[in-house]
């Protein structure tokens, strides 16, 4: 058993702060299968101005429900400027003088999880883990940089681009084991033609997932009192998120009009959420009579079970991009399913987990007209509309953390064989 576990996630700080996350999930679970798990991250707290005080210190440790965070000394930033580039290099710079004095006090640990976003935090496990003759298992929750590419902001010829493709090859290369959070991870070093070099036999796949018993037990404790979410007499299609340039809510509204202009009085949208663009978006409906969507508001994390479980339909809704082919692991998508309710996707994703379950419908393209008639669709048949709710409540249990837990520890546990089993694979091709 390879007991003591470094899981290293720049932003983990914010589950240190909400006593939830993936990373969280993981070691809650981890501790109760007799492993030792502890946390690294960022001493800044993301989207916000508080820093963990390390006390003129390169960190401070404090422990959450018996899980120990390391909080690593990083300089305050806001936004996505050269201060918040300066706290990623300032993260990685650090860890390697916070491992050596942590060991000091505290011991070596048996392997390294270097979690993304940023790929820096890949690269010093991998160094760390080397330096101390350890597996590192690099986690690949957002692929850099081809989001950014997909995304646009990125030209894919620009030298910048070239220089980050580079590195990510070198970090799936180096790493011992490589988990994504998307099902087509392999497919896609595939399409970088990196599959001579890389052995795809390391790359696993975990998505993101929902704690079942935590979901529930907020459900019943967290109830939302509200007037539009329990009118019966109406099929509520409940948004639940952000309201940025990025979520593209304005197509939402133009289905919604056209579902309206189509004599359907008895479908409405409740969009919960908030963002820069929410009163351009209210000024829209005011203006077009769009009468079919109320907006909601911001909601605390702790009513959205409620919300969701009270739904008609929910629908995932986001700005499709070329990434969408190698599947999805939003962690609202998981919530969906635990709720138990169909789910409208208002775009098609390979590995579909919709397709899969028969736990919704995905819109053949990611247009107002095709969403509005996969909505028309799903409300229009109530017995299959009960169905998909039942099979995405069933899903739901094969992405609850302590399953995901389970994946986890098998490759933790079979790490250095898979190592050596790549190596030696590679080894007969060149």
């Amino acid at each position: 058993m390879k007991k003591n576990i470094w899981i290293w996630n720049h932003y983990a700080t914010n589950m240190y702060k909400d006593q939830a996350g993936r990373h969280y999930w993981f070691a809650e679970n981890l501790i109760k299968r007799g492993y030792n798990p502890t946390i690294f991250c960022a001493s800044t707290v993301h989207n916000s101005i508080e820093n963990i005080d390390t006390g003129n210190k390169k960190y401070t440790l404090d422990k959450v429900n018996g899980i120990p965070f390391v909080f690593v000394e990083t300089p305050q930033y806001l936004g996505n400027g050269q201060q918040r580039i300066k706290n990623m290099f300032a993260f990685y710079k650090n860890l390697f003088p916070v491992a050596k004095e942590y060991i000091e006090q505290h011991g070596k640990p048996d392997v390294i999880l270097a979690s993304s976003v940023h790929p820096l935090t890949l690269v010093a496990g991998i160094k760390v883990a080397k330096r101390l003759g350890i597996p590192c298992i690099c986690e690949v929750r957002d692929l850099w940089p081809e989001s950014i590419v997909a995304y646009g902001a990125l030209k894919r010829n620009s030298l910048i681009a070239k220089v980050l493709y580079q590195g990510e090859k070198w970090i799936y290369k180096k790493a011992d084991s490589i988990i994504m959070t998307w099902e087509g991870g392999r497919e896609y070093i595939t399409d970088q033609e990196w599959d001579n070099q890389i052995n795809l036999n390391k790359v696993k796949h975990i998505s993101n997932g929902v704690v079942i018993d935590t979901f529930d037990k907020n459900s019943e404790e967290y109830k939302l009192i509200d007037s539009d979410l329990d009118n019966k007499h109406y099929k509520n299609i409940v948004y639940a998120g952000s309201i940025r340039k990025v979520n593209n809510i304005g197509m939402l509204l133009d289905a919604a009009k056209i579902i309206q202009d189509q004599g359907r009085k008895d479908i409405r949208f409740l969009i919960y959420g908030s963002g820069d663009e929410s009163e351009i978006l209210k000024k829209r409906c005011e203006e077009e009579n769009i009468n079919n969507v109320v907006f909601k508001g911001r909601v605390e994390k702790k009513y959205v079970p409620s919300i969701l479980k009270k739904s008609y339909i929910n629908i995932l809704h986001n700005s499709s991009t070329s990434l969408d082919k190698y599947g999805q692991s939003q962690n609202k998508f998981f919530e969906y399913l635990a709720a138990g309710k169909c789910i409208v996707q208002t775009y098609t994703t390979g590995y579909s987990i919709c397709e899969k379950f028969n736990c919704g419908i995905s819109s053949p393209e990611q247009n107002a007209v095709e969403i509005a008639k996969v909505i028309i669709s799903a409300c229009s048949d109530e017995k299959n509309n009960r169905l998909m709710g039942e099979n995405a409540r069933q899903t739901a249990y094969q992405f609850d953390f302590n399953r995901l837990t389970e994946k986890l520890i098998d490759i933790i546990e079979n790490v250095d064989e898979r190592e050596e089993l790549s190596n030696e694979i590679i080894r007969k091709t060149s």
